[in-house]
């Protein structure tokens, strides 16, 4: 594939996808220049990376769901360091006001996502990411077991788990509110 052609490629799949992305980051931060941040990070990889992407292997939302969750984890490990702290006082951009407001209206939209996060918190990591990158990110479960490096079947396990696990919190929670009612 010739530059201009991988570029447009590329652009396509940014077009597509950028929003989903987004959502996913502002599923997990509260901070609109974080989200702006993890979400260019994300695509600065994956354009350094696309003359290695195999549409074979898995659509292209589920090579970008991987590189975000491996940029999330990243940006964890860099938190816990302090070395955030440095880069984000060095080069980063400023948003203006119209992106800001853009990404807080987003990181509000998450706001259900975030709270099924909480309850997630419980199961296993990835039965966690499996339940989001199905149920709230909108894959099917072939794209996020690509996305997640699992088989097939395994993803399709760890999602009845998953659910088994969620409808057994909720079932509690409900319980619960019953009980202090009465």
């Amino acid at each position: 594939m010739r530059d201009h052609e991988a570029l447009a490629a590329f652009e396509r799949i940014y077009r597509a996808h950028v929003g989903a992305i987004t959502r996913f980051f502002a599923r997990r931060c509260t901070e609109p220049q974080v989200v702006a941040d993890l979400t260019a990070d994300t695509f600065v990889r994956a354009i350094t990376s696309f003359p290695t992407f195999d549409e074979a292997k898995g659509p292209a939302v589920s090579w970008l769901f991987g590189i975000a969750r491996r940029t999330f984890a990243a940006h964890l490990e860099q938190s816990r360091r302090g070395v955030e702290l440095v880069r984000l006082a060095g080069g980063r951009r400023e948003l203006d006001r119209d992106e800001l407001a853009e990404l807080e209206a987003r990181i509000d939209a998450e706001r259900p996502g975030r709270a099924l996060l909480e309850r997630l918190a419980s199961l296993p990591e990835l039965e966690r990411e499996a339940v989001e990158l199905v149920h709230l990110a909108g894959l099917a479960p072939k794209e996020a077991a690509v996305a997640l490096g699992v088989p097939k079947g395994a993803m399709r396990t760890r999602l009845y788990r998953a659910t088994a696990r969620l409808r057994a919190v909720v079932d509690d929670e409900l319980e619960a509110r019953a009980d202090e009612q009465v």
